[in-house]
């Protein structure tokens, strides 16, 4: 990619904002500062929430209540809303919204014309924005000769071509495979981080909003349950609902009795180093989170670590190792790696490292 011309990125402050349609609540009362130049992933399951804020910030939407704020302007609130086009915006959208009619140029000076931005500084600034993003020489190409990877570039190139102050991103590399996704995923965080521009990322991928976001807000039922830079999600997620919607582990039905705690018919004396905060002296009801990783096969050998006897339900084979499901008398089989083949029924001996256990206690 060509070397870019840096703009700093907005400020954005969102306050209490609320989205509702008629008795349906979908933003409930969220509160977001997002820095200039910082790359936040919005991440949750369909219907959290997630694209009904980034439309609020793009000036499609307007809020029920609360305020969205653009550096020291109020954009967004009850009774106001600037016009997207006087917001200084880049839109990336999942469909590349590429107008089949107009060239690969055409379709990049696009918003410079509407700005009544003259010809020659308009194809200038086109040809800086497609050599930005890896496409030198293919101004004259239709979309529609363009493989999809190549689509998303004119639509990303579209919307740097204005040197936006915001830029947002509505699940942009889901129509691709998983491979261009992740290549095409590495290169716009490069290129943001050039631009300097503040970015919103919309996605429903685990691996791509850890990849290209600063932090990254877990949305649920129009709410942040946790706000978090990309390795604190993984190992410290703040909710069973964050750690069972990423996936992270098993999470299993315990009690906790003020220094262990009560699994089934095992007891687990919990390292001083991990001892929960939320934890109370007295007898209490909660979860586990068994992390992918801390159980494993083989005797317990070391501190903190716990013995546990299973017996093996199913095998696949999976990237190099067997994901091996076994029964360990719990409410649910657990998954443990094993890279031998073992038969179902067959009893094995694992250990699990009680450092890496989280606890959740029961919800009021």
């Amino acid at each position: 990619m060509a070397e870019a011309t840096n703009t700093l990125g907005t400020a954005v402050r969102i306050r209490q904002l609320q989205r509702t349609y008629g008795d349906k609540t979908v933003l409930d009362g969220l509160d977001l500062d997002i820095a200039p130049g910082e790359i936040i992933a919005l991440l949750g399951p369909s219907g959290c929430g997630k694209t009904t804020l980034l439309k609020i910030l793009a000036g499609l939407e307007q809020p029920s209540s609360g305020e969205v704020w653009m550096g020291e302007q109020c954009v967004a609130s009850a009774s106001h809303s600037v016009a997207p086009e006087q917001r200084g915006l880049g839109m990336v959208f999942q469909d590349y919204a590429l107008w089949p009619h107009m060239n690969v140029q055409g379709n990049v000076g696009f918003p410079l014309r509407m700005r009544g931005v003259g010809k020659a500084e308009t194809a200038q600034r086109v040809e800086q924005a497609l050599a930005l993003v890896g496409l030198q020489g293919m101004g004259e190409r239709a979309p529609s000769s363009l493989s999809g990877g190549q689509q998303q570039r004119v639509a990303l190139a579209r919307a740097i071509v204005a040197r936006p102050q915001l830029l947002l991103f509505d699940e942009p590399l889901s129509n691709l495979d998983r491979d261009l996704r992740e290549s095409l995923c590495t290169e716009m965080r490069a290129l943001l981080r050039e631009l300097g521009c503040t970015a919103v990322y919309v996605t429903h991928d685990h691996e791509e909003a850890c990849a290209l976001a600063d932090r990254v807000a877990v949305v649920m039922h129009g709410r942040f349950h946790q706000l978090d830079a990309p390795q604190a999600l993984w190992s410290r997620p703040a909710t069973r609902d964050v750690a069972r919607f990423l996936k992270l582990g098993t999470l299993l039905n315990a009690q906790w009795h003020g220094a262990h705690w009560q699994v089934a018919h095992m007891q687990w004396h919990c390292p001083p180093q991990v001892l929960p905060a939320t934890a109370p002296a007295q007898a209490s009801e909660g979860q586990v989170l068994l992390p992918h990783g801390a159980l494993q096969l083989g005797l317990a050998e070391g501190m903190h670590r716990a013995a546990v006897h299973g017996r093996v339900l199913s095998q696949h084979y999976r990237c190099g190792q067997f994901d091996t499901w076994v029964d360990a008398g719990w409410e649910q089989p657990v998954r443990v790696a094993s890279r031998e083949r073992l038969h179902p029924g067959e009893q094995v001996p694992m250990n699990l490292d009680l450092t890496r256990v989280h606890w959740f206690a029961q919800a009021a």
